[in-house]
């Protein structure tokens, strides 16, 4: 049962529960997939291979590279890419997407209609505001599905930061609210890091909430104080870098375009 097939089967379990069904497209945003294709793509384009189904089209995605092979029944080309990219890459194009048909528990018809909503979705940005934190406390009161969240998605940022603390803080001015502060980032990394947060916080289901992120060095004396009241995220380590040769959508820089 990989993530994507668990979280499938608790929204099916739960049909009613929007909490459940944000956390599978979350999961799916999340997760890296492979797209079938035509053809093995002689530049940085591709051909998603696309399917008829009862009038629409759709494009097809598997959570493991071998559910594809066992898909086509055999060797067949792909591009890996995000969730997040590929949603981006169809949204508007009025394809939707079959997620590991015929292959997992969590196959799945999403229609184009749903695809687009989850692209508009992630396209949303935080706003950057500049307070000076007064005191920070051990976090409380959040709900479990945001924790969750939060853990699942703070795990996926390999080599981004080092660890990372969820406070409660007071503001100058008398503001209460909770922070997630990254230590050492990787310079240029602020931005991803902060729309890692704000996804957790989207697909938790918390409505109105706020989670302020906020980046320190370890040398900072607000590090130390982090350290003390905070709910800790070990952040994991990058990969040792192994040269291969790039394939279409490793690149989250330079995604592939559709043909």
């Amino acid at each position: 049962m990989t993530p994507l097939d668990q979280a499938h089967a608790a929204m099916e379990t739960a049909p009613d529960d929007d909490t459940a069904r944000l956390t599978f497209y979350d999961r799916l945003a999340a997760s890296e997939l492979f797209l079938l294709l035509e053809e093995e793509p002689p530049g940085e384009t591709i051909k998603p291979r696309i399917f008829p189904v009862d009038g629409a089209q759709f494009a097809l995605v598997f959570d493991r590279e071998d559910r594809l092979t066992a898909f086509a029944e055999g060797p067949a080309p792909y591009a890996a890419l995000s969730g997040r990219a590929l949603a981006d890459m169809l949204a508007g194009q009025g394809i939707g997407l079959g997620v590991n048909l015929g292959v997992a528990p969590s196959a799945i018809l999403i229609e184009a209609a749903s695809v687009t909503w989850l692209a508009d979705t992630l396209a949303a940005r935080p706003d950057e505001i500049e307070e000076r934190a007064e005191s920070f406390g051990a976090p409380a009161g959040l709900p479990e599905p945001l924790l969750t969240a939060l853990d699942m998605r703070l795990a996926a940022t390999q080599g981004l930061a080092r660890i990372a603390y969820l406070v409660g803080v007071i503001y100058a001015g008398g503001r209460k609210g909770h922070m997630i502060g990254f230590i050492d980032p990787v310079p240029g990394a602020e931005p991803a890091l902060a729309r890692t947060v704000s996804d957790a916080l989207t697909f938790s289901g918390v409505e109105a909430g706020v989670l302020d992120v906020a980046f320190f060095r370890a040398s900072d004396p607000a590090a130390a104080r982090l350290a003390r009241a905070g709910l800790r995220f070990d952040l994991p380590e990058p990969p040792k870098v192994v040269p291969v040769a790039e394939a279409p959508g490793s690149d989250p820089a330079k995604p592939p375009k559709l043909r």
